[in-house]
């Protein structure tokens, strides 16, 4: 059966791309011949007309991806092309296929094949993040960071995102939290050194500090999601406490013990419950000095 949550994503990317392959003729068509009609089918455009989009929510592209879609692209070309929007100061904005227009400046192309649509920035933000998803290109903070957007700028909320989005609300809620982490440990998640059920887990500490000193250690030692676990349960219950030291045993009782062990052969120790209750233990040592001991108790 298919997840609905996940034909909503498919509408949402199907939006982007055209549902027919292009004629030769709309291939070839410049994009400074381009008129009205041509809107939303596959023109061709200088690649430095293009820039990147205001709405992409991701900010790190691997260096090694792009390099090897580089090659690919100087041998077979661009096969999807990009989807743009109109620029107030000419050109156009990137909604989608950023990673192809980065690589295919590398493999040294001067046009790329774009498709215009008009949209809003709010509905170019949307569709870049839902591309993003769909490939699962974001990470984890990027995600959360673009949640965040769509509620501060775009006045959505949880349950509007997560419709969009096609996630739950409490994925989305989750998500968000990761913004709540200081700086530092939010680059640690970005850079991969700590995954997003580490993150979960270093939230429920309560100070910035502790998740600080938390996180590195985790990272340091390489720990699971459930050793992070512990680890802040063990914080939030703090340091153990120290075993009561037993009272010294006053010096009368101490002197009676050397006594004893001296009169037996073999150690003797008191203790005492109370000032008027307690217990003598003897030791033996063999079962020869057991029964020099029964002589003379008994």
């Amino acid at each position: 059966m298919i997840d609905p949550k996940k034909r909503g994503l498919g509408r949402g990317l199907s939006a982007l791309l055209p549902t027919s392959a292009p004629s030769a003729a709309d291939r070839a068509a410049p994009v400074a011949d381009r008129a009205e009609p041509h809107r939303g089918r596959p023109l061709t455009a200088e690649i430095e007309d293009v820039y990147p989009g205001p709405e992409q929510p991701r900010r790190r592209f691997d260096d090694t991806e792009l390099a090897e879609l580089a090659a690919s692209i100087k041998t077979h070309g661009i096969i999807m092309p990009l989807v743009v929007r109109p620029r107030a100061g000419g050109g156009y904005f990137l909604i989608a296929g950023e990673r192809r227009w980065r690589a295919s400046q590398r493999a040294g192309l001067r046009q790329v094949p774009i498709i215009v649509q008009d949209v809003s920035p709010q509905s170019a933000f949307e569709r870049a993040l839902v591309e993003n998803l769909q490939r699962s290109d974001l990470r984890p903070i990027e995600e959360a960071a673009a949640f965040q957007r769509l509620a501060d700028e775009f006045h959505l909320t949880q349950e509007q995102i997560a419709e969009r989005v096609g996630k739950d609300r409490s994925t989305i809620a989750n998500s968000m939290r990761l913004l709540k982490l200081p700086a530092q440990v939010r680059e640690m998640v970005e850079d991969r050194a700590l995954s997003m059920g580490h993150a979960r887990a270093l939230l429920g500490l309560a100070t910035d500090a502790e998740i600080e000193t938390c996180a590195r250690a985790v990272a340091a030692k390489g720990l699971s999601v459930r050793a992070t676990e512990a680890l802040v349960k063990r914080a939030l219950r703090g340091p153990e406490p120290e075993p009561a030291r037993p009272a010294p045993k006053p010096a009368a009782v101490r002197d009676l013990e050397e006594r004893l062990t001296r009169s037996l052969g073999g150690p003797v120790t008191i203790s005492q419950d109370n000032p008027t209750k307690g217990e003598i233990r003897i030791q033996y040592l063999s079962l020869d000095h057991m029964d020099q001991l029964l002589d003379k108790l008994l």
